[in-house]
């Protein structure tokens, strides 16, 4: 951490959080600090984040977030997350699956 303190603040402050390491194994998480941290807490905020970055399912992300999946979708959509984020390709290929 001492070395990438530059690193740690530049993925802060474009929303990324941080998995910091000691010796190679997990020791802290840096999360971003903003108004979304503020109004919805610890838990909810690591939550969004989680699935923002594809690191948690949305199922996951909701109960980290200790809220039904219903709820955790609300929380999504107030915190501006899209649900489904398809690349063009991927929903094209989606698409073909239907027909």
């Amino acid at each position: 951490m001492r070395n990438r303190a530059g690193g740690l603040l530049k993925e802060a402050e474009a929303g990324r959080l941080s998995v910091i390491t000691k010796h190679g194994h997990p020791a802290a998480i840096a999360v971003p600090f903003d108004a979304s941290l503020l109004e919805q807490g610890i838990h909810r905020h690591l939550a969004v984040l989680l699935f923002k970055q594809h690191l948690a399912t949305l199922a996951q992300a909701a109960k980290l977030g200790d809220l039904s999946i219903e709820a955790f979708l609300a929380v999504l959509k107030v915190s501006g997350v899209d649900v489904v984020d398809y690349s063009p390709k991927e929903l094209g290929a989606e698409l073909d699956a239907l027909r």
